[in-house]
């Protein structure tokens, strides 16, 4: 993961900490090659102990869930270039809104 020229850079950097503690190398010398500080050191290794790869992906963040699902999205996208609103040549914000049951804005952010 910490070679891959596609990896984002926090997991690659997470992979990093991970390798460099494994070579043996205490926190305050990972955090000094990498440039972050021991909390992040020390927390990245502690979730890869507990959790293995898994635990160096984010955790969801706290807050209101999400109001549009995945499916919601999937049946605008579906629906914008298979089908045809009547009496128009293409689906505006307000007409896919209707057709779905969503709102306008919600439509928009789609």
């Amino acid at each position: 993961m910490s070679r891959r020229r596609t990896t984002a850079q926090a997991p690659a950097q997470r992979s990093r900490i991970v390798l460099e503690c494994a070579e043996g190398h205490s926190i305050m010398e990972v955090s000094r090659r990498l440039s972050i500080s021991p909390d992040t050191a020390r927390t990245w290794r502690r979730r890869f102990a507990e959790r293995g790869l898994d635990g160096l992906s984010d955790e969801p963040r706290p807050g209101v869930p999400r109001k549009i699902t995945d499916a919601d999205v999937e049946r605008v996208i579906v629906k914008t270039p298979e089908e045809k609103p009547k009496n128009a040549t293409h689906w505006s914000t307000r007409s896919m809104a209707a057709a779905t049951g969503m709102s306008q804005s919600a439509i928009s952010r789609i």
